[in-house]
């Protein structure tokens, strides 16, 4: 009950096992229409949510691109070997593996990288070396471990390099320890009358063979040999996650496995959230537009249009100390914003603020309202992506009390951090301070130099 082509192939490479000999086919041929070259079939993706097509743009890409991340799957029995790309036959290979990281890495259109990992482990042979090129890459672009429900050992140790982990109700993660096998066959052997003698160059070649019982010496050196794997596991991990998972925390686990909430509390994962919506909110975070404050936003120039930092915390303004602020901006703070007098200090000389009714003194009424206009614009701004992120925020509170870009944007990522379904922006923000606005800062400074 099989096609033609189909037998014929599959005697092709099956026949001569069964038979001994070579087969050779008469008036027949046995290739296959090459589907691959007149169809590129979409494929499944967990974290996508959706079938992925291979876009003509990318169509040459090792891994689904979706928004611009790129998703690499890192599922089944991981093995050292293997010149594919992607899994075969249920196993995927670390050099397969480490290709795609490779690609992903030097692509400047693409974002940033999802592993998509559901694996209980593998080998130990290049398992540690691709751990250290995962770590290497999110020193140039994010990169996050979405588990579609495990992360055990091998695949523990290849997720803990990521920015960041996000796991589902039911999965797991850790198993961070090493397990070897001896099979002592030589009981089984005697019972069907089956002798075995090995014959050896050097006096530990034939250590741990399956026909004979492990010597207790033996035992004792491979038991050392996995001491040390678990001691360099341990260390990779505390590689990974820095102070959300330390070596000896590491170690402490005994290679226990824990899913979920649990996960978190460990330190083995940062968040439990469903996969793909965790996954949206890293897309999204990684296509949000730079803010900017006082002129209308600008499409930075980069090898790609969308390679910008998202919900940056410092502007042009910003970045400048209070005493390299403008003047004639800083004079306008003596009057929006009152505050005790200080002693200026050595290195920061009083400000002389322009006399009233001069040209100067206009100008810096003009400067003041600009300001304040466009410091204001960005709070309403912010208030505005905030609430399609599920954050409600008073913009007109903000601006009277003289809060900060810099700090709201804190008020929302703290926000965020809550739900589950945001988890991803917070490894892509930066940190938020709860510093008083610049401009307002600069305004304090000179309204003390003004009153002594």
């Amino acid at each position: 009950m099989i096609a033609p082509a189909k037998a014929l192939a599959f005697l092709s490479g099956l026949g001569p096992r069964i038979t001994g000999q070579n087969i050779s086919f008469d008036k027949a041929a046995h290739a296959e229409p090459d589907v691959a070259a007149t169809h590129r079939p979409a494929r499944t993706s967990l974290i996508g949510g959706n079938l992925v097509g291979r876009h003509d743009d990318d169509a040459d890409a090792p891994f689904p691109i979706i928004d611009g991340v790129a998703v690499i799957a890192i599922a089944g029995t991981l093995v050292h070997r293997g010149a594919w790309i992607g899994q075969s036959s249920g196993l995927t290979s670390y050099e397969g593996l480490a290709a795609q990281i490779d690609a992903a890495v030097s692509d400047n259109a693409i974002r940033g990288i999802a592993l998509e990992i559901d694996s209980f482990g593998g080998e130990v042979a290049g398992a540690f070396d691709l751990a250290d090129r995962v770590r290497a890459a999110r020193g140039t672009k994010p990169v996050h471990a979405f588990l579609a429900e495990h992360a055990l050992s091998a695949g523990y140790a290849l997720a803990s390099q990521a920015t960041r982990i996000t796991l589902p109700r039911t999965g797991a993660a850790g198993s961070i320890g090493v397990i070897t096998m001896h099979t002592d066959m030589s009981g089984m052997l005697a019972q069907k009358g089956v002798a075995v003698t090995l014959i050896h160059a050097g006096a530990r070649k034939g250590d741990g063979n399956p026909y004979a019982a492990l010597p207790e010496a033996i035992r004792d050196r491979l038991q050392s040999e996995l001491e040390d794997l678990r001691m360099l596991f341990a260390e990779t991990v505390a590689a990974g996650r820095g102070a959300r998972m330390i070596k000896e925390a590491a170690l402490a686990t005994e290679a226990a496995i824990f899913r979920g909430a649990a996960a978190v509390e460990a330190g083995l994962a940062d968040a439990v959230a469903d996969p793909r919506i965790a996954f949206r909110a890293l897309a999204d975070s990684l296509n949000r537009p730079v803010l900017t404050v006082g002129r209308p936003p600008k499409t930075p120039t980069l090898s790609h249009p969308k390679q910008e930092m998202i919900m940056t915390d410092q502007t042009d303004a910003d970045a400048r100390t209070p005493d390299q602020q403008d003047p004639q901006v800083a004079a306008q703070g003596a009057a929006a914003t009152p505050t005790q007098p200080t002693a200026p200090t050595a290195q920061e000389p009083a400000a002389v603020p322009p006399a009233p009714g001069t040209a100067a003194a206009a100008a810096a009424r003009d400067a003041t309202a600009d300001a304040i206009r466009a410091e204001a614009a960005e709070v309403a701004s912010i208030c505005a992506q905030a609430a399609k992120l599920g954050v409600t925020l008073d913009a007109a509170d903000a601006v009277r009390r003289g809060v900060s870009p810099d700090a709201l944007r804190g008020q929302i990522l703290d926000s965020l951090a809550a739900k589950s379904e945001a988890s991803g922006i917070l490894a892509s923000a930066p940190v938020a301070t709860n510093k008083p606005s610049p401009l307002v800062a600069a305004a304090r400074k000179s309204a003390d130099s003004a009153t002594r």
